[in-house]
């Protein structure tokens, strides 16, 4: 398929995991599971006032539209760079205008809030688990695409030392 070979994919990559292939199948795994996740509440954890009900909806709430603001508009930014893999395209350039000027990787950072406002909406303690896993794992994979962003961009050292790197204004 052509939208595969123009984000990077090719079969030697698929083999030797040469551009974060092996991420790309785990972070799929790992969406699907928080997705199929179970929710669950200790036992005797129950919130009986409304307003805390409420309270933690409107916090959901927020975080989930601070999430839909960083993943929609970290795609439109990105434009003709988009590739699921961690690896730069060839033909691609350093965004650092946009959402970019904010927060380096405003998707993983949106996949993050996403999930965190999900737990609290929840209140589900296997996925605030899932979302701490989550976490870990993109910031692990955005180490690995920053190593190469840095290999390919000169300019790349600066950026990262000036925009923070998944939650904006955080870290």
């Amino acid at each position: 398929m052509k939208i595969l070979t123009d984000w990077g994919f090719t079969r030697e990559g698929w083999r030797k995991n040469s551009r974060g292939e092996y991420l790309v199948l785990l972070q799929g795994g790992l969406l699907t599971a928080f997705t199929i996740l179970p929710v669950y509440q200790p036992p005797g954890f129950k919130i009986t006032s409304t307003q805390l009900i409420y309270l933690s909806w409107i916090i959901a709430t927020i975080l989930g539209l601070g999430a839909l603001i960083l993943i929609v508009k970290g795609l439109r930014d990105l434009g003709k760079n988009l590739t699921p893999l961690p690896y730069p395209r060839e033909d691609g350039e350093l965004i650092q205008t946009g959402i970019y000027g904010i927060v380096r990787h405003p998707l993983y950072g949106g996949l993050i809030l996403a999930a965190f406002a999900w737990t609290i909406f929840q209140l589900s303690l296997s996925h605030l688990i899932a979302t701490a896993i989550l976490l870990i794992f993109f910031d692990i994979k955005a180490r690995r695409e920053e190593a190469w962003l840095s290999e390919k961009y000169s300019e790349y050292s600066e950026y990262r030392q000036r925009v923070k790197k998944l939650i904006p204004g955080i870290y």
